[in-house]
Formats: C-alpha cells, structure tokens, sequence
C-alpha cells in the first residue's frame, strides 16, 4: 500500500471524473459506485459513459461491449507479463488479485517483482487501496458534478481528454512508433464525420492497432 501512494493523486482525479460524468448522463449515486465498486475499471467505466443512451437498445449494448473490451483487451498481454509470479499463488488468491488488477498495481508489481521482491501481498495490497480510494472519491465527483449544470462552462467536460493524454506520455517510443497514433486519429476524425454514433472508436482503434502490427519494430528515438 505505501508503494501506492505517489499515484493516488492522479487516481482520485480519475475517480471524480467518472462520478461527475454519472451525475450527468442521470445515473443515480447508488449506480455510480455499483460501477465502481463492480467494474473497478477507470477507461472502461469512462467510456461506457460516452456511449450510454437514455434508452436501452440492443446497437448500444453491442457498442458498448466491443468498445469496453477493445480498452481492456490490453490486460491479456498484462496478465501474461505476470504469469510466472501469479502461477505460485493459491487459485483464490490469483483470482482475488485478477478482479484487483489495474494499470496502477501492474506497473508497481512488474517493478516489486524485477526489483526481487517476491511478496505476493504487494499486489493485493496495493489492489485494495485502489479499489477503496476509486470507490470512496466517486462519491465527491458525482456531488460535484451534480451541483455544475454545464460542464462545459466550467472545463469538466475536458477531464477525460486530458487524462487520457496525459497518460500517453510515458508511451511514447519516438517518432515511427506515433505512426499508429496519427492513423487512429486519422481514421477516427474521418469516421467520425461520416457515419452516426461511435463507430469510430472501434474502426480508429482497430486502424491503429493493424498499422502498429504491419510495421517493423521501431527505434527508440527523441
């Protein structure tokens, strides 16, 4: 749990973020930290807000679901870097942590572990303060959020935006590898303008990752 603590900040941001958009797609408070509280997932949750509808259908459903598990199809090659520490875990642990498992505990687990150490409670730990702080700071960001009628007067609506640059940062390998960056950028604008709904976050992903495959390993450059 210490190791966690030079991230909370920018989780709690995150975690507001998300129960202020709750407040404005009309989800009650109760159903903001159910979301948190089950699906403990801060892209995954934020995007499901981008595509809710008022009414239930089934093309939103389906959008839903394919963009949800477009965001988190990453935790496959995730889960797999950890294999051989979670291999020697009891099934109820690893299963325990899998629910857990975020991008904050990954990255501070694959450190523990390279760094020697071996401690499987490392990442539960860390996993439980997570899940607690998402939790707890939905509360404040959905009140807020409720209390701001227009979020675009006031900038909230460009959290989520900015966030989600800013964690692009530390991905950055040079300038040949931002090419399948510039083509799901490309390809999602150009969707964007011609067809309806949110098609291009699924044909802009897939542009991006499908250049990313067809392109030769890049050098890190600055």
């Amino acid at each position: 749990m210490r190791l966690t603590l030079p991230l909370l900040p920018g989780i709690m941001v995150f975690g507001a973020a998300f129960g202020a958009g709750a407040a404005h797609k009309g989800l009650s408070l109760f159903e903001a930290m159910l979301s948190s509280g089950l699906v403990f997932a801060g892209a995954a949750q934020l995007v499901s807000l981008a595509l809710w509808q008022d009414h239930w259908s089934f093309g939103s459903t389906l959008a839903i679901t394919l963009v949800v598990f477009a965001v988190n199809a990453r935790m496959i090659l995730m889960g797999a870097a950890l294999h051989h520490w979670f291999k020697t875990a009891s099934p109820m642990w690893r299963w325990f942590s899998l629910y857990l498992f975020t991008d904050a505990n990954w990255i501070l687990g694959v450190r523990y572990h390279q760094d020697g150490g071996r401690d499987y409670g490392m990442f539960v730990g860390s996993g439980v303060l997570l899940w607690l702080v998402w939790l707890l700071v939905t509360v404040p960001g959905y009140l807020l959020g409720a209390l701001v009628p227009d979020p675009k007067t006031w900038g909230i609506d460009l959290v989520m935006p900015i966030i989600f640059a800013v964690m692009l940062i530390p991905l950055w390998k040079g300038r040949q590898a931002a090419v399948p960056w510039l083509v799901a950028a490309v390809v999602s604008i150009v969707v964007m303008q011609l067809v309806q709904g949110y098609a291009f976050i699924v044909v802009g992903a897939l542009a991006g990752a499908i250049t990313g495959a067809l392109m030769p390993e890049a050098q890190p450059d600055v």
